[in-house]
């Protein structure tokens, strides 16, 4: 529909980050894995090429997930089209620094606020992330 915006999974790469989620929601593949439709963590140039299809048949946002170890792509997406970019910061990423924090080796919210900090930094015009419950009133609007 023209009023209602469509955000892309444009660029979703095949990540062990998703275990978490999947480990909740008992999704965890019984035989095989989702590589077969998921991208290869080691292509980033298959990234462009994806978005750009997804940018061609009318995305209003594209989607780059996850978030952290992809800000490259984030980066090169942000860079060749002209609509917001979307960050989803995992379950795994948010675990990871969680259990650090936990465990008083980092300071967490500090971490996580550097980790968004640096996805928008990297081009992201909207962040999806567990963190928002503990960050999101902290966080600025803009930047």
């Amino acid at each position: 529909h023209e009023t209602t915006p469509i955000m892309s999974y444009a660029v979703k790469y095949a990540s062990a980050f998703y275990g978490p989620f999947r480990d909740a929601v008992d999704s965890a593949p019984t035989s095989g894995d989702r590589k077969t439709y998921q991208m290869d963590p080691a292509n980033s140039r298959d990234a462009l090429v994806e978005a750009e299809l997804d940018y061609e048949q009318g995305a209003d946002i594209l989607m780059v997930k996850p978030a952290l170890s992809y800000m490259d792509v984030i980066r090169a997406v942000a860079e060749r089209f002209d609509v917001p970019i979307a960050a989803y910061n995992v379950s795994g990423e948010y675990a990871m620094v969680k259990a650090a924090a936990q465990r008083g080796w980092i300071d967490g919210d500090a971490v996580a606020r550097e980790l968004l900090v640096s996805m928008k930094r990297a081009g992201a015009d909207l962040i999806l992330s567990y963190h928002a419950r503990d960050l999101g009133p902290s966080l600025p609007n803009k930047g």
